[in-house]
């Protein structure tokens, strides 16, 4: 999911502290921090949420139910940053992940085999601010769901600031992701896209 920054705090005041009172007063949203700046989003619209249910599915068939998890919006402890956080929408993690509490409901990058967004309004968040986060904690694999530009892209091989390997994807096409996530998992591009579309309002007479 995409975000929008948020004013920066007072110096004397922690951005965990800001963090929280925003949580605090705006209910629903999601709090990230990174690079040193808190990030807002609004609650998912249904496609949202549908296209997230339809993702886990490969997933939880090709096994990783067992010898790991997939979640939905675990919070991640990023490597750059006194109180770098983020919250990704979708991660494939270790089944010890729980092992790897650091802190504010966060979990260290280590158990981690892979993380996804699903795109919203602020797109820009998910296809570069994130790259460059996740590539820093040196997550392994990034999927990116685009619903701005029809696509799916998968990151890998974290190298400095960027994935070394970057594939875009396009509707017709099955990719499947790397092994190192613990399966063989195949996404149809076509039918993630699809269920990550915003459904047309009917006219108005």
């Amino acid at each position: 999911m995409s975000a929008a920054p948020a004013e920066r705090p007072e110096d004397d005041q922690s951005l965990r502290g800001a963090a929280d009172q925003i949580m605090e007063r705006l209910p629903g949203y999601r709090v990230e921090i990174i690079g040193g700046q808190i990030l807002l989003s609004p609650s998912p619209d249904g496609a949202h949420a549908r296209a997230l249910t339809g993702l886990m599915v490969p997933f939880l068939m090709a096994g990783l139910h067992s010898e790991a998890e997939v979640l939905q919006g675990v919070g991640l402890w990023l490597q750059k940053g006194r109180e770098d956080y983020a919250v990704p929408d979708l991660a494939v993690v270790d089944a010890d992940f729980e092992d790897h509490h650091v802190e504010n409901n966060c979990y260290d990058p280590i158990a981690f085999r892979l993380v996804l967004e699903v795109t919203s309004s602020n797109y820009q968040t998910d296809l570069r601010t994130k790259v460059t986060a996740y590539a820093n904690s040196n997550l392994p694999v990034y999927v990116i769901v685009d619903r701005k530009h029809n696509r799916l892209h998968v990151l890998t091989d974290p190298v400095a600031d960027d994935y070394d390997t970057h594939r875009i994807h396009a509707p017709g096409e099955l990719v499947t992701l790397p092994e190192s996530i613990g399966a063989e998992v195949t996404l149809d591009v076509t039918a993630v896209l699809a269920a990550a579309q915003r459904k047309q309002e009917p006219k108005q007479d």
